[in-house]
């Protein structure tokens, strides 16, 4: 499939698909032409990919984690135990912004308060 139909198959421009290209994370064919030519299962990896930036992942963190996809039977334990990461990543981050909240919401509830940001 052309660069223009695997764009209109995941809402992806094109731009995206050759960065994607250039960090390693897609490899398309060439046709003797030179265009591209990707296979129908990049529709379903690119689905995996921004799914997996949905949940936080970085591109890094996706592209270290590209090994394990190659075999995902026999390494669904390590992407198990990736996800357990992310949640306590996730799960760290919401306690500080709920800390900063609390701060932030009792800095604005003092009387005749300044700016917090004055010192």
């Amino acid at each position: 499939m052309k660069i223009g139909e695997l764009a209109s198959a995941t809402g992806l421009s094109r731009d995206t698909l050759r960065f994607y290209e250039k960090r390693g994370l897609l490899q398309p064919r060439r046709r003797d032409n030179g265009y591209r030519d990707y296979p129908p299962e990049a529709v379903q990896w690119l689905c995996y990919l921004r799914s997996a930036q949905q949940l936080g992942f970085t591109l890094a963190e996706i592209e270290a984690g590209m090994p394990l996809l190659a075999t995902p039977e026999n390494s669904a334990q390590e992407l198990q135990e990736a996800l357990r990461r992310k949640l306590a990543d996730i799960d760290a981050r919401i306690a500080g912004l709920t800390m900063l909240r609390a701060e932030l919401a009792r800095e604005l509830d003092e009387p005749g308060a300044a700016c917090p940001l004055q010192p």
